[in-house]
């Protein structure tokens, strides 16, 4: 597909967690990394991705104000959003989309700063050619189903597994759509590309990199310090 034919598309950057399992007072999105909070070398990617032209970030009520300081601060220089989030991850991407001017949008977690722009454009790509696409890399382990009490049901062909990444892409229209729907119908997902699954629009996978990981616990810190020196943020680099 020709650069030229892509429409340009906005960004919802989703960071309002305030998450537990990094054992730290501040949220992860907020921490320092090389000299800037994880959550601006997200942003920092998108901003120079030449196909995205608006940045909606959501984030908790206590940081808008901060966040919004460190767009200007850091020279993040599209326009970008900064508004609060809601009770549940899938309500704040749902309020990021009402600020989307975009035909088409990404949805990005906060706290996954090595994602590549060869991987935003492949998933960009996927998703007006197919009409949704989502980033995964094939499971490496052997993966069991367990029930309550422990013991194994079952294990699938891992030829068949994908752990899920972001961003994940989408028609605007059919994910304020499927968003709603899903609220009318009492439906939490654990992604994105679950509530377009329920209205029947298929959703195609493409390949992301075990680097874009989402930076969550301590050990996540440690393998982003590795990752850190063998390349500069947001590089075009796909690892």
């Amino acid at each position: 597909m020709e650069i030229e034919s892509l429409p340009t598309a906005g960004v919802i950057v989703v960071a309002a967690g305030r998450g537990t399992r990094m054992g730290t007072k501040e949220s992860k999105q907020f921490l320092f990394f090389q000299d800037k909070p994880i959550i601006v070398h997200t942003l920092d990617v998108f901003d120079r991705h030449p196909w995205i032209s608006e940045i909606v970030l959501v984030t908790g009520e206590q940081d808008v104000e901060r966040c919004r300081a460190w767009v200007a601060e850091y020279g993040i220089s599209k326009q970008v959003k900064v508004i609060p989030g809601g009770a549940e991850r899938q309500h704040s991407v749902y309020r990021g989309l009402l600020e989307i001017g975009t035909s088409w949008v990404l949805v990005h977690d906060g706290v996954r700063p090595f994602v590549t722009s060869g991987q935003i454009s492949g998933c960009l790509e996927a998703a007006v050619k197919h009409g949704a696409s989502i980033l995964a890399v094939p499971v490496k382990d052997t993966v069991k189903q367990v029930d309550g009490q422990g013991l194994v049901t079952a294990t699938p062909d891992r030829r068949s597994l994908w752990a899920v990444q972001t961003p994940q892409a989408f028609r605007r229209s059919d994910l304020v759509t499927a968003h709603e729907t899903a609220e009318a119908d009492g439906f939490i997902g654990t992604d994105d590309a679950s509530l377009i699954e329920r209205l029947g629009i298929p959703v195609v996978v493409t390949e992301g990199g075990y680097n874009n990981i989402k930076i969550t616990t301590p050990e996540d810190l440690d393998f982003a310090e590795v990752i850190g020196k063998k390349k500069e943020f947001g590089g075009e680099n796909k690892l």
